[in-house]
């Protein structure tokens, strides 16, 4: 999931640009490729995602990852606030977990498809840039041994190098959208 959205917004990256981290997403962001933009980080469960305590149009990025699946309430709402801080022509990423563990019981409340986190977008009037999934059902086997957060080798050679690489559509780990907001 992170090597495809790797430097996705890169070319929109600037001093002048804005970014809204929800639950200390900055890392994330900046694997996107924003490493100029100033950061506001809203730490999630203290900020409400589907409350946002930020204008409308106020930022150029809004960035979660990982998080949407935490929501205690409507999903679609949060995200919907995600767009509501956006400015228009800015972006909003948010990646999600399909298959897990239930983690950091007892607020694990959603999964998300991408034909899901799709019908989000069209109810929140946001176009997908990138969405997508990633996964296999050899990786499910890998994390129920108990390696979910194991570091996959950079060794193109590497058995767990070429698992982490296969990607079975049916079998998604992790899910994700870029959407971009409409220009007003």
């Amino acid at each position: 999931m992170y090597r495809r959205l790797e430097h996705a917004l890169a070319a929109y990256d600037g001093p002048d640009k804005t970014c809204l981290s929800i639950a200390k997403s900055e890392d994330f962001a900046q694997i996107m490729g924003l490493n100029q933009v100033k950061f506001t980080s809203a730490i999630y469960p203290e900020v409400d995602m589907r409350a946002l305590p930020y204008p409308d149009n106020h930022f150029d990025f809004t960035v979660a990852d990982q998080v949407l699946e935490h929501v205690a309430g409507d999903p679609i709402a949060a995200f919907g606030e995600t767009v509501r801080v956006t400015k228009p022509g800015g972006f909003i990423v948010q990646t999600t977990c399909f298959f897990n563990l239930i983690h950091q019981a007892p607020t694990d409340y959603w999964r998300f498809t991408p034909m899901a986190l799709q019908l989000i977008c069209e109810k929140t009037g946001v176009e997908p840039v990138l969405l997508g999934g990633w996964g296999n059902q050899l990786i499910w086997s890998y994390m129920s041994m108990g390696y979910r957060m194991a570091k996959v080798p950079e060794n193109p050679d590497n058995p767990l190098f070429q698992l982490g690489m296969r990607n079975e559509k049916k079998y998604p780990l992790s899910t994700w959208v870029l959407a971009r907001k409409p220009e007003a």
